[in-house]
């Protein structure tokens, strides 16, 4: 099988996360029973936690400590819509068996060395796509009718009857029946791509207190240009937030810089139409975790619908 996605890493547990994101870009629909299939206890007999895949909200001796990865940029989402978490303790003799093991589905793990620049004190990883790849896009599942609407579609076929019954010449008046039409809204394929570039970007890191693009964000956000490429109609919102140590309009202003930044490299370097850009300063207005000062230092890649 050739190859269709690599993943680059600068730590074991971290690479191995990514393994486990790239399998779920190519195969969105699957459950956490696929998942354990796919990657069987087996392949990491000495991590300590019994399974390697486990619900993120799970509770027990196992669950609770910190032995899987269950930050919101890091937790899985299978094809029920529920969040997995993934094992993080992989030794040097289980992590080698996953690398092998994950060949047969198509994704390939790059050397350390190639992923040393850009990831951060914890590491990271970022996902590239390879010999023109294009993945799946997640299907939602079918749902059933609600309750209402069958009843709904009942009362008109009684009405219906009723009306046939009626004798000729008698007048029946005709009540306008308004039924809701279930829209489903389907993810598209680059939903799936932006949010990894948007993991990539944040795992580069801008330096404290600058706004400048180091090389591994330069790649995100060529990865992103790309996407922009091939969807035409796509519109970004591109959102700089900090922390909230500092000075409140320090902040604001360092924001701007960042996600300017993004802004100018996708319209001067890649040839995005800035048309399609817009640069928002957050400040530490929207922090996402008040515990983890880190987590709240990031960009986001906004879809303008």
């Amino acid at each position: 099988m050739a190859n269709k996605v690599r993943v680059y890493g600068k730590a074991q547990n971290r690479t191995s996360l990514g393994i486990m994101h790239a399998y779920m870009v190519m195969y969105p629909q699957a459950t956490l029973e696929d998942l354990r299939k796919a990657f069987p206890n087996s392949l990491a007999t000495d991590n300590g936690t019994g399974q390697i895949f486990i619900y993120a909200d799970e509770k027990g001796t196992n669950a609770d400590w910190d032995g899987y990865f269950k930050a919101p940029e890091e937790v899985l989402t299978d094809g029920d819509g529920k969040k997995v978490a993934v094992n993080k303790m992989w030794t040097k003799k289980s992590f080698e068996n996953l690398q092998n093991h994950a060949s047969q589905y198509g994704i390939e793990v790059a050397k350390f060395e190639e992923a040393d620049k850009g990831f951060g004190k914890k590491g990271g990883f970022r996902l590239e796509y390879l010999n023109g790849y294009v993945p799946p896009v997640r299907e939602e599942k079918k749902k059933g009718l609600p309750w209402w609407l069958w009843l709904l579609l009942g009362l008109i076929a009684a009405a219906a009857i009723v009306a046939l019954c009626l004798p000729r010449g008698e007048k029946v008046v005709e009540k306008e029946v308004i039924v809701e039409k279930e829209v489903v809204v389907r993810d598209t394929v680059y939903v799936a791509q932006i949010e990894d570039i948007e993991k990539n970007f944040n795992a580069a890191q801008f330096e404290k207190g600058k706004a400048d693009l180091n090389d591994d964000a330069k790649l995100a956000l060529h990865d992103l240009a790309k996407v922009m490429k091939q969807n035409p109609d796509l519109k970004l919102n591109i959102e700089g937030h900090t922390s909230s140590e500092g000075d409140a309009d320090s902040n604001q202003m360092l924001s701007e810089k960042r996600a300017q930044a993004a802004v100018d490299f996708l319209v001067n370097k890649e040839g995005i139409d800035a048309s399609r850009l817009k640069a928002v300063g957050m400040g530490s207005s929207k922090p996402i975790d008040e515990t983890n000062l880190e987590a709240n230092r990031r960009t986001e890649f906004v879809i303008v619908e």
